[in-house]
């Protein structure tokens, strides 16, 4: 196997990546064949060339510059395409102040609304429509912070009526807005303080789910987290959630159900919709997990949106590995990292 060029990602997760077909770096890299010379996505089905008739290249014009030719089982360029298609699809979205329909998104794109809606999910894992909510979310969680009237700071965010906002916000945010924006103010967080097999671990909840669960901390790092929010230390309702915590830690994977109460960016709420989408006992290194949250060249941020985790082991960060396999860094040390995933390989 010969690098044509230089490609933007290590060769050897490029190789892995085409050794199993992944769809997820379609787009990113193309292999070329030189015994029937053309070109191929990394998902192509076709059957895999011996190692010395390959040649990786880091996009479609390299490949054609080499003298080779599209595949036609698995089209490369269909698939650039609709990368393009998406990138288009999510700027459109971004740069809107309010919601975008889909035969808008679909005018900009050239796509039909369905084929874009299932090429869209499958880049994103949301659907324009999500996404575009998410991002308003967002939006508003930054401007309820610098805004004196919560009317103001929802309009803000590009939505046309209070009403609208309370009405997604509702089953996301967790709190009210003008709690939000008051620190936590008003929010009841139950939490406790208990041993494990990995040590001491702090686990926290609103009436809507766990908002910490981390390790050798104590109600001092939450109340710095939520310094408006009542602290009440257990409570009858939140004890059964605790046991269910508790086994899941000592079993990572088991109880895939706990419900959550955790805000982000619409970016990061990606990458952890990712993480708890990587079945226990595998792994990914940070380059599959930009990749499958839709942007591939974001590595570096996905590492942030992965350390920015308020719930260890519910949003299993610790299934993110170096692209050489190593365990990598760990917000609790890796021993613990490794320790779970040790868990996971021998359940």
């Amino acid at each position: 196997m010969t690098n044509a060029a230089i490609l933007p990602l290590p060769e050897a997760e490029a190789l892995a990546a085409f050794a199993r077909r992944d769809r997820s770096y379609d787009g990113r890299f193309v292999v070329g064949v030189r015994t029937t010379g053309i070109y191929c996505r990394p998902s192509c089905p076709a059957r895999r060339p011996r190692p010395e008739n390959m040649a990786l290249y880091p996009d479609i014009p390299s490949a054609q510059a080499a003298g080779l030719r599209a595949c036609k089982r698995c089209l490369p360029e269909d698939a650039m395409q609709d990368r393009e298609a998406v990138r288009a699809a999510l700027d459109a979205i971004s740069g809107q102040g309010g919601p975008v329909t889909m035969s808008v998104l679909a005018e900009r794109t050239g796509y039909s609304p369905d084929h874009l809606a299932r090429i869209f999910r499958r880049a994103v894992g949301l659907s324009p429509a999500e996404y575009g909510r998410a991002l308003r979310l967002e939006r508003a969680r930054d401007a309820l912070g610098r805004e004196a009237s919560v009317t103001d700071a929802i309009l803000e965010a590009g939505y046309e009526t209070p009403s609208r906002f309370y009405d997604e916000a509702k089953d996301r945010l967790g709190m009210t807005p003008s709690a939000w924006q008051r620190g936590g103010e008003g929010v009841t967080i139950r939490w406790a303080a208990v041993p494990t097999t990995l040590g001491d671990m702090l686990v926290a909840a609103t009436e809507k789910g766990i908002c910490r669960l981390s390790f050798g901390e104590g109600v001092d790092s939450l109340a710095d987290r939520f310094p408006h929010a009542e602290l009440v230390e257990g409570g009858e309702g939140f004890a059964d959630l605790l046991r269910r915590v508790i086994a899941e830690v000592e079993a990572p994977g088991s109880d895939p159900d706990i419900p959550l109460d955790v805000k982000g960016t619409a970016f990061q709420e990606r990458i952890w919709a990712e993480l708890r989408r990587i079945p226990a006992g595998e792994t990914r290194s940070y380059a599959q997990l930009a990749a499958a949250a839709g942007h591939p060249k974001a590595v570096r941020a996905a590492g942030s949106a992965n350390g920015a985790n308020n719930v260890a082991v519910l949003i299993p960060c610790h299934r993110v590995v170096r692209s050489d396999g190593s365990v990598g860094g760990y917000a609790y040390g890796p021993e613990i990292k490794s320790a779970l995933l040790e868990r996971e390989k021998n359940r």
